[in-house]
């Protein structure tokens, strides 16, 4: 069974005059353990396409179902409890809490969780270290660099043990060494830990590391394609 599979899905935004069909019939299988991109033009529905898969949006026709869960079917509060717990997500705009040190933005998914404040604290710091940030831990969002944060926004989304990790656009804000620097950081995540990565994005510098490249044009998969040239660890 795909860890991922979207089934004849149609998203169509009604709230302009002229109605934007972004997506159109799409079916989509991500195994576990793929680090693959789903690429595109602006306005070709990548985005639309990752934030079906991570419950953010829904789709106006057709089926989802991951992780052997039909989540198409699932009410607000269901799909929300569901994310919480299976799905890990990284943003462009990183989206940490600007109060919060490091350690207390990734403790807050185990929060939500209700695991014990001892093992929140523990794995907060355990994956602080892997992203490499042992000396940070105790630092505020402000206090960090553009690939600090989204570091912290890494060890975040894997807080959770979730089954797979959704990264829309996670190198756009920044240089290109931090943008090297945490795409090597994914990859020893996939390739040692088995973590499934799927990236939304249009940066060349992901997509030649993406061990599979899924081309959206007009809302359609236009290409799907294994890429043989990507680094391997």
């Amino acid at each position: 069974m795909p860890l991922i599979e979207l089934k004849k899905i149609c998203k169509t935004y009604s709230e302009t005059k002229v109605p934007v069909e972004a997506l159109r019939d799409v079916d989509l299988e991500i195994e576990k353990g793929e680090f693959s991109a789903i690429v595109g033009p602006s306005g070709s529905g990548k985005t639309t396409a990752l934030n079906i898969i991570g419950g953010l949006d829904d789709p106006t026709s057709g089926q989802i179902i991951v992780d052997g869960h039909d989540i198409s079917t699932l009410k607000k509060d269901e799909m929300i409890n569901f994310r919480l717990h299976h799905i890990g997500f990284v943003f462009q705009a990183y989206n940490l809490i600007p109060v919060f040190t490091a350690r207390e933005n990734v403790e807050f998914i185990m929060l939500l969780q209700k695991i014990s404040k001892e093992e929140r604290e523990k794995r907060a710091i355990e994956l602080l270290t892997a992203v490499g940030l042992a000396d940070r831990i105790d630092s505020r969002p402000s206090e960090l660099s553009g690939g600090q944060q989204q570091r912290v926004a890494v060890a975040r989304a894997l807080a959770s043990h979730p089954s797979f990790v959704l990264a829309d656009e996670p190198t756009a804000n920044l240089d290109s060494k931090s943008a090297i620097s945490l795409l090597e950081l994914m990859e020893v995540l996939n390739h040692e830990y088995g973590m499934t990565f799927v990236f939304s994005t249009h940066d060349s510098r992901v997509i030649k590391r993406a061990h599979r490249v899924i081309t959206l044009v007009d809302g359609m998969i236009a290409s799907d394609v294994l890429n043989t040239s990507a680094h391997e660890n």
